[in-house]
């Protein structure tokens, strides 16, 4: 299946409003570093001297006995003790507008366009659900092993014969996000998901 770089001219003939100077990258940061915060569970916990399972009770009495000094048998300072200032259960996300995020989508495709990354071909599929077949395509369409495709729709069969091939991720044009297109080396898109990429970045 052939397939042809989207070179900047041809992506403004398809209405893709691009960023061609350096504007746009402390919102792409902004917004990767949210979408990887958002995948954090923030269920680090640790239990402090006022929750470990010890007796409060002290542990000798305060003069005499020639040790020093302790309160109870949960000190931080002792083994088996709380923790000082651990981690406990927190909610990692941050806020990010979607004006911001329309905006990071735009620069980094942006970015991968200006760079000749992004390829362009008519369709992708496969007649039968078969990983050989799958592999094939790409290494025949983009000469990569990792690589993003980008469409307007997938069939069941093309979905069932990517299953197996890690490097390779199916998205639909009504879905792909700024971290995507930075995480692989070719981008191949087909033509019917251009107009939905238009539309996404030009809200």
């Amino acid at each position: 299946m052939s397939a042809k770089v989207l070179t900047v001219e041809a992506a403004k003939q398809a209405n893709l409003e691009l960023i061609e100077n350096g504007r746009g990258t402390q919102a792409v940061h902004d917004v990767v570093v949210a979408m990887r915060a958002a995948r954090r569970s923030g269920t680090a916990s640790v239990k402090t001297k006022a929750t470990v399972n010890l007796s409060g009770s002290k542990p000798w009495k305060q003069k005499g006995t020639g040790r020093a000094r302790a309160g109870y048998a949960s000190s931080p300072v002792w083994v088996g003790g709380g923790v000082v200032f651990g981690p406990h259960p927190r909610d990692y996300s941050k806020k990010v507008s979607k004006s911001v995020k329309r905006f990071a989508l735009r620069k980094a495709l942006s970015a991968r366009i200006i760079a000749g990354d992004v390829l362009v071909t008519e369709t992708f599929s496969v007649k039968e659900p078969k990983t050989k077949q799958f592999v094939k395509l790409v290494q025949d369409t983009a000469s990569e092993e990792k690589v993003l495709v980008v469409s307007g729709v997938f069939d069941e069969t093309t979905y069932k014969a990517a299953r197996n091939v890690g490097p390779v991720q199916l998205v639909t044009a009504s879905e792909v996000n700024t971290e995507q297109l930075l995480a692989y080396k070719k981008i191949i898109v087909t033509s019917d998901a251009l107009p939905q990429l238009a539309e996404r970045i030009s809200k």
